[in-house]
């Protein structure tokens, strides 16, 4: 550890360990702003001023990846609660904008993103967290704010609905190949 490393305010939390981390925050921050690039960053910032006034204060009973993911997704939802109807118009922009940009990636990959923003919230969120942030569904649990039993029902229920959605797609002969979820 370097010396000043640690936030004065909160002790257990080193700059070094957060500049780690800052890529995948960003990440999470981003999709937690349907994809608004300034948001994000607003929301990032918000997040790193609370650690370091100590109003989210880091007290090791999970890692620090999942603490700060928490931060985010807790600041997410009280800020964007009451934005909901510009949120909707967003994403549905969105939306648009991953149809033009998919013409560029290969139909699997575009097909099961698809599949996957079709989701309900929370297991759209857990498949999120867990394939693309590389959470546990006991991390990714902790930062969603549900217990790790109903982390894993939504994180069941997606598979299950993803599966049954990309079969319908595909047929079951893609299935039967080892295309697996």
């Amino acid at each position: 550890m370097r010396d000043g490393d640690a936030l004065e305010n909160n002790p257990r939390v080193m700059r070094s360990a957060l500049e780690d981390i800052h890529g995948q925050v960003f990440g999470w921050a981003l999709s937690r702003c349907d994809y608004d690039a300034a948001a994000a960053e607003d929301l990032v910032q918000q997040a790193y001023l609370e650690l370091l006034s100590g109003k989210a204060v880091f007290d090791e009973r999970s890692t620090l990846k999942t603490f700060v993911f928490a931060v985010v997704q807790n600041l997410a939802r009280s800020r964007f609660r009451r934005k909901a109807r510009h949120l909707k118009l967003m994403t549905e922009q969105a939306a648009e904008a991953t149809a033009t940009a998919s013409l560029e990636e290969p139909a699997e990959t575009n097909s099961l993103w698809q599949a996957v923003a079709a989701l309900p919230a929370r297991q759209r969120d857990i498949v999120e967290l867990v394939f693309l942030r590389e959470m546990t569904v006991e991390q990714a649990s902790m930062v969603m704010g549900v217990t790790v039993g109903t982390g894993r029902v939504h994180y069941d229920r997606a598979k299950k609905a993803l599966r049954d959605q990309l079969a319908e797609e595909h047929g079951p002969a893609e299935q039967a190949s080892g295309g697996r979820i």
